[in-house]
């Protein structure tokens, strides 16, 4: 998957916000972010989730990061990870395996070359 790139904000110009995590959730998140931190992980983590519930998702992976597609049927609303476009329940749509081992929704126009 394709790093965020969302502008960087000073840390001068952000709200202290207090959250609670199981410390195991908080030590994943930790290894996750490797040196970058997890508290910015946690920030693009929910940007993504605003993103994708609010219509303006971005994709971040591009038809390069799927290794092999097969075919599905959704099982909730879904939102292509290539295109973004909205898969609904019971509607055909693939899963695309990515070059890190995830299974992604893919709508077929997606990969169609």
């Amino acid at each position: 998957m394709h790093a965020t790139t969302r502008p960087r904000t000073s840390t001068t110009d952000m709200e202290v916000t207090s959250i609670r995590l199981e410390r195991e959730l908080k030590d994943r998140l930790k290894a996750l972010s490797g040196d970058r931190g997890y508290q910015a992980l946690v920030r693009d983590i929910l940007w993504n989730y605003v993103q994708y519930k609010s219509g303006e998702y971005k994709p971040q992976f591009s038809r390069a990061d799927i290794r092999a597609s097969m075919k599905a049927i959704a099982q909730k609303e879904e939102r292509c990870v290539l295109s973004g476009k909205l898969i609904s329940p019971d509607e055909p749509m693939l899963l695309g395996l990515t070059q890190q081992g995830d299974l992604v929704p893919l709508c077929f126009e997606s990969l169609a070359g």
